[in-house]
């Protein structure tokens, strides 16, 4: 029997979900390359690395040669990658949320050589909740701030149980900071939602309420505030006795938190609910201290919405197809795009549309040239035209992530990427340069 040479990496960040919990310890089987136990992560992001062992990884970069894959070489990959993207009078360059911000910034770069459309997948999630906090501002702060102060835990149309399941941990719930040091005991949780979630079940208090009735009810809790009486028997189907007694325990809590999801982003009114939430939670400081935090998905699609503003000035949905970045959700964001089929060639970085979008935009997606730089297949990969095999960025590469509350954090490497894998940035780098050599600048 061959004895195993183990080697354990500590303080790893898991590269799954916005919660981006940094505390992960991997035992490494330094021989055989492969991740043998994953500490302290959740069970999804146990997954994560353990796949990364997985035998079904792209190993080298592949073209679609009459219906099926062929093995090619970089040069010859990248050669077509580079021409689909020339050729097409509006590419679109999208994803880039479970990636590094290294990789991110070269995509912008990428889109601005070619004119193109440029997204991330806050354009499917939080793209809203950015709106808002364009709109009026945000009143946020880090999820250390929360852990050590807060008295009071709100969770409106989300479900940290099972979408950040080390959330309520580490964070919100059971976890014991410096001012509540009795954990669990010394919070008050309270769900907001149409369903009774496995969250909602362990809270004080749930708020059932009828979806797509948020913007009512927030207007509701903001004139109860206020002293307003109000001349109905219920509120979205929130009795007005309950209402009472909500508005009670926020007007008496210490520190509290709104921790909102895609339950709030994408029901009816879209930003404009989170418009009102962020109104709510200002007017609950003339009381108390109150903030708000958006539950984000990937680990870093906060990374994203950093990085295009640093380069455009604009968060997500860009298209710089006059040689300059232009914003505006809606026409510019990829499901709308592929709806409307605007597109006629895509890039798609670290993500799959095609189990995520609406089947019409996904069709239209297919019926074009696509490149997808991708570790593994996936629905969308499946159907591509040329496969880039990309590294786990924080399991085969580093980098740099944002975690929910924009707080950076670096990405650790503990292993080596399999067969010709490459870093999703070097993959952009060579990409950006094939398409410059192309068009001749």
């Amino acid at each position: 029997m061959v004895e195993r040479k183990l080697k354990t990496i500590y303080d790893v960040p898991c590269p799954f979900c916005g919660t981006f919990c940094d505390d992960l310890e991997i035992d490494m089987d330094v021989k055989e390359n492969k991740v043998v136990e994953v500490r302290n992560a959740c069970q999804i992001g146990t997954k994560k690395f353990l796949s990364s062992n997985s035998e079904h990884r792209y190993l080298k970069p592949l073209i679609k040669k009459k219906g099926e894959f062929k093995e090619v070489s970089w040069d010859e990959a990248l050669d077509k990658a580079a021409e689909i993207l020339i050729k097409a009078k509006r590419p679109l360059l999208y994803g880039f949320s479970s990636t590094e911000c290294e990789a991110q910034s070269k995509g912008v770069e990428l889109a601005e050589t070619l004119n193109a459309l440029l997204d991330n997948t806050a354009s499917v999630c939080h793209g809203p909740s950015l709106l808002a906090i364009q709109d009026v501002g945000a009143p946020s702060s880090t999820l250390g701030e929360y852990k050590n102060r807060a008295d009071l835990v709100i969770f409106w149309g989300s479900n940290p149980v099972h979408a950040h399941p080390r959330h309520l941990s580490r964070y919100s719930s059971f976890v014991r900071g410096y001012f509540r040091n009795d954990g669990r005991n010394d919070r008050f949780i309270v769900v907001v939602d149409p369903r009774n979630t496995h969250t909602a079940q362990i809270a004080d208090l749930y708020i059932k309420i009828n979806p797509n009735e948020d913007y009512q009810l927030l207007n509701a809790i903001r004139a109860m505030i206020r002293g307003t009486e109000l001349d109905v028997k219920e509120v979205a189907g929130v009795p007005i006795e309950k209402m009472k007694e909500l508005v009670k325990i926020l007007k008496s809590c210490k520190f509290g938190v709104i921790f909102f999801g895609m339950g709030l982003t994408h029901t009816l009114a879209h930003h404009r609910n989170v418009d009102t939430a962020i109104c709510l939670v200002r007017e609950l400081n003339d009381y108390t201290k109150f903030l708000l935090t958006p539950m984000r998905g990937h680990y870093n699609v906060a990374g994203a919405n950093q990085v295009f503003t640093w380069n455009t000035g604009y968060a997500y949905s860009i298209d710089f197809s006059r040689g300059y970045p232009r914003y505006n959700p809606g026409e510019f964001s990829s499901v709308d795009l592929l709806t409307r089929d605007e597109v006629d060639a895509a890039l798609i970085v670290a993500s799959d549309p095609a189990s995520n979008f609406p089947a019409a935009s996904v069709r239209n997606l297919f019926k074009h040239p696509l490149i997808s730089i991708e570790p593994h297949e996936t629905p969308t990969s499946a159907f591509a035209d040329v496969i880039l095999p990309a590294a786990f960025a924080g399991i085969e590469c580093e980098g740099t992530a944002y975690r929910m509350d924009k707080v950076p954090l670096r990405l650790r490497k503990v292993k080596e990427p399999p067969g010709e894998c490459l870093p999703d940035k070097e993959i952009l780098e060579r990409l950006i340069e094939k398409v410059k050599e192309k068009m001749g600048e």
